[in-house]
């Protein structure tokens, strides 16, 4: 991410300069495309997840990887106390033109000294602790950064689904160098630039409800929705 390569395509956009879209390519043998429209969307225009976590936020709120500043924004509106953090410059940027209030530029897991009554992580905005194996510590950062009677609101997606075989009996095929089916790395092309690989993780439920409670943590679905995808709260046990 060191190119910055969504920093600099939302830059573009907010600066009418919109060409092309974002593409990405996956380990799982996937190009796609991640429209900046999209980046830039309205509240009617968020899936129906997203409508409902920013309905459950109470409190200061952190919104973790704050992008375009979408969630911040309409929050802000609402007369919450919010601040978007990001690790792109270019979001940043982008945040603070468009009217945030508040922003901080740095990794997650470097934030200190601040608690608030809301984390928001949407558009899989758990994804950013890559592996498995790390959700451990990002869950621990996020207690640290919680009031005591303070929530974490998350997306993600059980993507099992897309390692079933063609086979008539079924089943699923995945790699056996893959730890966990929800691990993908990703890399992103703009403009004939293109990022270093990242590695972006998508967590079933069950497996991040056995996480949570492993690291003190409550874990309820707060609604499920049509494509394997789900809305969590976490909070303290």
């Amino acid at each position: 991410m060191s190119k910055d390569i969504l920093g600099k395509a939302l830059l573009d956009y907010h600066n009418l300069e919109y060409t092309e879209d974002i593409i990405t390519y996956s380990s799982l043998d996937e190009e796609d495309q991640l429209p900046l429209p999209y980046m830039f969307r309205n509240f009617k225009q968020m899936p129906i997840l997203e409508q409902v976590a920013l309905g459950h936020c109470k409190g200061t709120v952190l919104d973790v990887g704050c992008g375009a500043g979408n969630h911040s924004l309409y929050l802000q509106g609402k007369g919450f106390e919010v601040t978007g953090l990001d690790a792109s410059v270019g979001a940043i940027s982008v945040c603070k033109q468009r009217g945030l209030l508040k922003t901080i530029h740095t990794d997650f897991l470097r934030l200190d000294g601040q608690k608030y009554d809301t984390l928001l992580l949407l558009m899989n905005g758990i994804g950013i602790t890559g592996k498995l194996k790390n959700l451990d510590t990002y869950l621990n950062q996020m207690k640290r950064l919680l009031q005591p009677n303070g929530q974490v609101l998350l997306d993600s997606s059980d993507i099992l689904y897309m390692y079933e075989s063609d086979e008539e009996d079924g089943g699923y095929w995945i790699p056996q160098h893959v730890d966990y089916y929800g691990e993908v790395t990703f890399t992103m092309r703009y403009k004939n630039e293109e990022s270093e690989p990242f590695d972006w993780l998508y967590v079933d439920f069950n497996t991040l409800k056995r996480a949570a409670t492993f690291n003190g943590l409550n874990c309820e679905m707060v609604k499920q929705g049509e494509s394997d995808d789900y809305l969590a709260r976490l909070t303290f046990l």
